[in-house]
C-alpha cells in the first residue's frame, strides 16, 4: 500500500550515510572518555608505598594496586 508523501529516498539515503558516517566517528571521539589522572604529592606516594610494603606477601589488596598502576599509565598515554 503506497501513501502520499511517505516514500521519501532522499531521507533514507540521508540516514544510511549517517549510519556509516557514525562508524568514522569513533576513532576522534575515543579521546573525549580519557579519566583523568590525579597527581600525588611526594610524601603522600612515600606513605602509600609504606603502607603497602606494611601488607602481608601476595596481598590481594596489592594485586588491585598492581592493576590501578596499569590503568593509570593507560589514562596517561589516552590524553
Amino acid at each position: 500500500m503506497h501513501v502520499k508523501g511517505c516514500w521519501k529516498p532522499g531521507l533514507i539515503a540521508l540516514g544510511i550515510v549517517m549510519i556509516f558516517l557514525s562508524g568514522c566517528a569513533r576513532a576522534a571521539s575515543d579521546h573525549a572518555a580519557c579519566p583523568p589522572v590525579v597527581e600525588y604529592p611526594a610524601e603522600f606516594q612515600q606513605r602509600a608505598a609504606a603502607e603497602v610494603h606494611a601488607l602481608p606477601p601476595g596481598s590481594a589488596v596489592e594485586g588491585m594496586l598492581a592493576d590501578y598502576h596499569v590503568m593509570r599509565r593507560q589514562a596517561a598515554a589516552c590524553r
